[in-house]
């Protein structure tokens, strides 16, 4: 172990602080519901999208991505688009715009301002997206439970630490023990002071991972200087043909097995089936997470597409200079570390704690410990945060208790916080690895997501009863899918399960009667979606022929291109200054300043106008 008291300090001191966090919050996160689950709606968007950002910087996800950029070098920037991580320029571009018009607080809440609160279904579909939310949030709990109690364990080997506690634990839940131990802070100050301690706490995580970030880079620039990392020629470039073409054999030969068993090989299909998936994910907005309650938290539409587009801005520079600086340490160090597991074989997500481990120095390493503990932290307090909300406001509220006072709904909030967390860290015990949680997350719950969440927006026959069947047939399809293919990349049968899924959401559309029409009309009136909305854009415009329909398919999508490429700029611009690439960082700047100035006129300056019209056509929204 190589923690100093100097960096333990520096841990205990973040811990201190999130518990004065909390008790400093504690008095404001009462004065009602709003302001407990949503912040009252009255922080601006900077603070909730360095909040959003901040819980995207999560321990697993990082390991995961210094395991991907050691092994495949440039070209690794393209593989997060299997979550997709361009989601958020769609967002950015129109849909978090529309979602925010509903000023919904959940979105279960959200579904009353598509489908109304009487046609057939509706309670099924709230109820399936109350479910859909809750297995998803504790899903994430236990994968961050898990991961987090793993990633301590490298740094707090459990001989040193079972001395100074007074009683016995197995060797297999000594990551559990220490899981606990932090999930305990989290939950004090996310239950306590609400959404604006979870902002605060945030805000601090950011400024220390920035500063221990960027140190990290300067590290690896220093070690760089006058040495060459010792990887195939093809490893520094970020394009690709239809096979990956990264030939390791000679200097690491465990890493074309590693590219072997990922399934990478064929890199053109790979990608075509990733980006097939990825645009039909970031269409059906986001998923009821803390990234959507963010959105919702916004104080009006304009603030949150500024809100999602900043994400992208203050996370990928920042994390990817983390991201390449270790992976440059890893690189050159790499016969000096340990990489290998329990069963003898190479563990390439080690690759991080083992660099923090050997190669920083004492303050740095306590600043990066304490950076990444408190992104477990914040993901999981954001995660609680929206359980929380789903089971207070649309359970609760809706079925329990409609009448009840504040102070009932914030002891309400405490206990179902308290009950929440118990509930993921029971789940984190059952499960046998990270791995496990997140491709159940993502195969399972998520699989049945799109279908239905694509149609929601873009087309006007679809009905709460569709929603229904769609989400069911989707996550069921999912589940069946990786109980009976367990060991094949859920990309692959991904078509399937969409066009399964869409089947079941159009099939049940048709079974029951369209939306009422007057909540067709409210929606696309406040809304202002655009797709497949004639017949209900007839009906608006004969009550009121001076409302104009939403023609701005060509301008977002034209937007989102920019948007991407400006992203995927942001994600490799860090990579080319820490490994010294002149001729492409320069060129890197220079198309990344074109598409900032092509955006200011086309994006940033329509959205103050576009928001000025809508409101001018909104209606109040339907309640019955």
């Amino acid at each position: 172990m190589r923690l100093q008291l100097i960096d333990i300090a520096i841990v205990v001191t973040y811990l201190i602080t999130t518990v004065l966090i909390g008790l400093w919050y504690r008095k404001k996160a009462k004065e009602n519901k709003d302001s407990y689950l949503m912040g009252g709606k009255s922080m601006p968007w900077y603070k909730l999208g360095l909040s959003d950002a901040s819980d995207m910087f999560d321990i697993s996800g990082t390991m995961w991505m210094v395991s991907l950029c050691f092994v495949y070098g440039m070209k690794s920037i393209w593989i997060p688009w299997l979550w997709p991580v361009f989601n958020q320029v769609f967002l950015m571009m129109f849909l978090s715009k529309w979602l925010r018009r509903s000023n919904a607080n959940t979105g279960a809440e959200w579904l009353a301002t598509r489908f109304g609160v009487t046609d057939k279904g509706v309670n099924l579909s709230h109820k399936v997206v109350i479910a859909f939310a809750l297995l998803s949030c504790l899903g994430f709990l236990a994968y961050g439970f898990v991961g987090l109690g793993k990633f301590v364990e490298i740094f707090l080997p459990w001989d040193i630490v079972k001395a100074y506690v007074p009683f016995d634990i197995a060797p297999q839940y000594v990551p559990h023990f220490y899981g606990i131990i932090f999930t305990m802070f989290a939950m004090f100050y996310s239950i306590l002071g609400g959404l604006h301690s979870i902002v605060l706490g945030d805000m601090i995580k950011y400024a220390i991972m920035t500063v221990a970030c960027f140190s990290i880079a300067i590290i690896a620039v220093i070690n760089l200087r006058g040495n060459e990392l010792n990887v195939p020629s093809d490893w520094y470039s970020p394009f690709f043909g239809s096979k990956l073409d990264l030939d390791w054999s000679g200097i690491i030969a465990d890493v074309n097995e590693k590219i072997k068993s990922d399934g990478f090989s064929l890199f053109g299909i790979f990608f075509m089936m990733m980006t097939f998936k990825g645009i039909f994910a970031a269409l059906a907005g986001p998923a009821p997470n803390y990234d959507m309650q963010k959105i919702l938290s916004t104080r009006s539409p304009e603030e949150a597409s500024k809100m999602s587009g900043f994400v992208s801005i203050i996370l990928l520079p920042i994390r990817y200079s983390l991201v390449i600086g270790l992976t440059v340490l890893g690189l050159l160090y790499y016969h000096q570390m340990d990489l290998k597991n329990a069963e003898g074989v190479i563990d390439f997500e080690r690759i991080l704690p083992a660099t923090i481990n050997n190669f920083l120095p004492v303050g740095l390493m306590g600043l990066v410990l304490t950076g990444l503990l408190g992104a477990f932290m914040g993901t999981f307090s954001g995660t609680v945060n929206a359980a929380q909300a789903y089971i207070v406001n649309d359970i609760y509220l809706k079925y329990v208790n409609p009448n009840a006072s504040t102070k009932k709904v914030i002891s309400m909030n405490y206990m179902v916080g308290v009950a929440v967390v118990a509930v993921g860290v029971f789940l984190g015990f059952f499960a046998k690895d990270v791995n496990s949680i997140l491709q159940w997350i993502v195969s399972a719950l998520y699989g049945g997501y799109v279908a239905s969440n694509v149609l929601k927006w873009y087309w006007w026959r679809f009905n709460a009863n569709g929603f229904f069947w769609g989400m069911l047939t989707g996550i069921v399809s999912a589940m069946v899918f990786t109980r009976f293919f367990e060991g094949i990349e859920f990309l692959y049968f991904f078509p399937v399960l969409f066009a399964l899924s869409l089947a079941g959401s159009i099939i049940g559309s048709y079974m029951a009667p369209p939306t009422n029409a007057e909540t067709l009309k409210s929606f696309y009136k406040n809304v202002r979606p655009w797709g497949f909305w004639k017949p209900v854009h007839e009906m608006v415009v004969a009550e009121d022929p001076s409302f104009e329909a939403n023609k701005n398919f060509k301008k977002d999508m034209f937007n989102v291109v920019l948007g991407v490429i400006a992203q995927l700029c942001l994600t490799i611009l860090p990579m080319y200054a820490v490994l010294m690439m002149k001729v492409p960082l320069l060129v890197t700047i220079g198309i990344l300043a074109v598409i900032i100035f092509i955006l200011k006129r086309t994006w940033w300056d329509v959205l103050e106008k576009e928001e000025k019209k809508a409101n001018n056509k909104k209606e109040p929204a339907l309640t019955n």
